[in-house]
């Protein structure tokens, strides 16, 4: 027994200072359109997808840095989106950040949603790996001040269901922790969406220009097999006011393949029919989870973040 489901990875090209919302949603209808006229049934937008990239400038006014948050969604810039997605019948995940009021408090978080076909949200994630630091760096080529603007994410690794498949969320440096896709794995995940920016260049360490690309694409096809999951990734791509993201969205299958991926750093949508069931004997001989996991030697994953060299005997 096969299922295949439509899906696409609209990757979007540079979101600059001076463009508004309005203008961006306006392109990501445009590539929700693009995703139906091929039969797609899913589209998975970028992270932050609304804005530029903001983390990479230093911020102290409260009221500057909330003015990149979203307080509710859908809200007045993203309604055509939820409309056009309900009225075309199409799903959707989009990345975005939350200013969410919790327990009479504020909390911001880097978040991804998932949309039904009927244009309600359907679930949340919150990013949990924020990668960067919270000091100012000012002499650095470009500053990552994720640790600065979002809390970690509090809602874990949620698994839904849609379109009778069991799907997933991460976001961005989320793709590179093995731990996000075997949380997921352990819940039967047939596919993962993610979206993420990530510079070209690495600004503190000198290496190959190559790497930011072949370390992308490493992390997110060792996932999609050592799960047995698709995995589908939207990017954002090209120069933001000077600065460079790697592009590069795909989609992958649980074998580790990429089966397609975006050519340009522009707005381009990529989109692939897939197997929903292709993973299953990967689930069921190399990586049966059940028949050959040794939880029982793995504690000191949850017990430690930081390396401790271990005596020598």
């Amino acid at each position: 027994m096969s299922r295949y489901l439509k899906i696409a990875a609209a990757q979007l090209g540079p979101v600059h200072l001076a463009d508004d919302r309005k203008s961006v949603v306006k392109r990501l209808v445009d590539m929700l359109r693009e995703a139906d006229s091929r039969g797609c049934k899913l589209v998975v937008f970028t992270e932050l997808a609304l804005t530029t990239f903001f983390p990479r400038y230093w911020m102290e006014d409260p009221a500057q840095i909330d003015a990149y948050f979203e307080k509710e969604m859908p809200n007045d810039a993203t309604r055509p989106l939820f409309d056009e997605a309900k009225q075309l019948g199409i799903g959707f995940y989009l990345g975005y950040a939350e200013l969410a009021r919790e327990n009479g408090e504020s909390h911001h978080y880097n978040t991804s949603i998932l949309v039904g076909s009927d244009g309600n949200i359907v679930g949340k994630y919150r990013k949990v790996h924020l990668p960067g630091h919270d000091d100012n760096r000012p002499d650095a080529a470009y500053q990552h001040l994720e640790k600065k603007y979002f809390e970690v994410g509090n809602l874990g690794f949620p698994v839904w269901q849609m379109y009778d498949h069991i799907v997933g969320m991460c976001i961005c440096n989320d793709r590179r922790w093995p731990e996000t896709y075997r949380v997921m794995g352990l819940k039967g995940a047939d596919l993962v969406m993610l979206g993420y920016n990530t510079p070209n260049s690495n600004a503190y360490h000198p290496e190959p220009v190559h790497l930011k690309m072949f370390h992308n694409l490493l992390s997110m096809q060792a996932g999609a097999y050592q799960n047995g999951t698709w995995v589908v990734a939207a990017a954002k791509a090209g120069a933001e006011d000077g600065y460079g993201l790697i592009g590069g969205s795909c989609i992958i299958a649980p074998t580790g393949e990429i089966v397609a991926q975006a050519l340009t750093e522009e707005d381009e949508v990529v989109s692939y029919d897939c197997d929903l069931d292709l993973g299953q004997y990967i689930k069921k001989t190399i990586f049966d989870f059940d028949a050959h996991r040794r939880i029982e030697h793995y504690g000191l994953i949850t017990e430690q973040t930081g390396v401790i060299p271990q005596p020598e005997d």
